[in-house]
């Protein structure tokens, strides 16, 4: 057995320890989209897999080609160990932790760990005093690219602001990379 197991890695094929990237609530939810999209029960996701779970969602015309730049991007077949190693490389592309938490703190000058959400007439009657400090609402949708209300409000309802209109940008952080709350 020993050989076959260093022929398929050798092959390509995604090693067992991708596993140990996720706890188990992750890898749970990981197997009920893998389950999901694996259509035909096949325990493989394929070319006709995703036109169905697109179809699914209401988007009937993908192209061929879209489907198989999708399916190119695994090493080979793509069962369930595969799916979740495809997953653990696109999320360890995701920004450090640090980049991220630096990026709010060009809005927090005092260095108090959170920032404006948007406190609605108070944050327009603190501008109307002169205020320069503009909340991080009004930043997502003035700024580079642009977030919408309901991008905003999404935001908002994932990551509340706490009862004087301040978002913890650093449990924010913290959920953008490790995927859960801290204690």
């Amino acid at each position: 057995m020993a050989p076959r197991r260093a022929r398929k890695k050798a092959e390509g094929g995604a090693s067992s320890n991708v596993f140990s990237m996720f706890d188990q609530s992750q890898i749970q939810e990981f197997k009920e989209a893998f389950t999901i999209m694996d259509q035909n029960r096949d325990g493989f996701i394929d070319k006709e897999d995703l036109r169905d779970t697109f179809a699914a969602l209401g988007r009937i015309n993908v192209k061929n080609e879209e489907l198989e730049a999708m399916v190119k991007e695994a090493p080979g077949p793509i069962n369930f160990t595969v799916f979740l190693t495809m997953f653990g490389e696109k999320l360890k592309g995701t920004d450090p932790e640090e980049t991220i938490l630096h990026a709010f703190k060009v809005f927090d000058t005092e260095g108090k760990g959170f920032v404006k959400a948007d406190l609605g007439n108070e944050a327009v009657a603190s501008r109307a005093r002169g205020s320069s400090h503009p909340s991080i609402k009004e930043k997502l949708m003035t700024q580079a690219d642009r977030f919408s209300e309901e991008e905003v409000k999404q935001m908002f309802a994932a990551f509340p602001p706490d009862v004087c209109g301040n978002l913890d940008y650093r449990n924010l952080c913290y959920v953008i990379t490790h995927g859960e709350e801290k204690d």
